[in-house]
């Protein structure tokens, strides 16, 4: 199975494509989709739109997980990012992808066994799962690979960290 992490946003979205098979994992590709401040908004979301729309073409998932929103002070910035995140989620059905959401706790522990790992302690598990040679960078794309693990996870291909 293909599987697409998105860690969405309006300025930065990070994205990482992984194929699980069984209990293994393995890396085609990750970044993020950045967009410039002082563009026009609706250019913004346009871009992020098309550029998943390239990444789609070039892996054809079957399958796009992507982070809930959680955002308890910066209320600008949490509209901004559930922008970014509605023009993923619109690629996605554009592409008859279909989409599930995960929360960060669900991602932590799915990676790592331990839902309130920090930053560092989930980069390192990306890494060591997709045996990568350095942490992933920067940490929208890293978030966007622990999504896609954790989607890998859920759905019964591989066991689960601590256990």
């Amino acid at each position: 199975m293909i599987i697409l992490g998105i860690d969405p946003g309006y300025a930065l979205t990070g994205f990482g494509v992984i194929e699980s098979r069984g209990p293994r994992l393995t890396l085609l590709e990750y970044g993020t989709i950045s967009t410039r401040a002082g563009v026009p908004f609706p250019e913004r979301l346009l871009r992020i739109d098309q550029e998943l729309g390239s990444l789609l073409a070039r892996h054809a998932p079957e399958v796009a997980a992507i982070e809930e929103l959680f955002f308890y002070r910066n209320v600008t910035t949490a509209i901004g990012a559930a922008q970014g995140r509605g023009a993923a989620v619109v690629a996605m059905a554009r592409a008859g992808i279909p989409v599930v959401e995960y929360t960060p706790m669900q991602v932590k522990q799915a990676v790592t066994g331990y839902g309130k790992a920090d930053k560092v302690q989930v980069q390192q598990m990306v890494r060591l799962l997709l045996a990568m040679s350095e942490p992933p960078k920067p940490d929208d794309a890293a978030d966007a690979l622990a999504i896609a693990i954790c989607h890998a996870h859920v759905s019964g291909g591989i066991p689960r960290q601590g256990r």
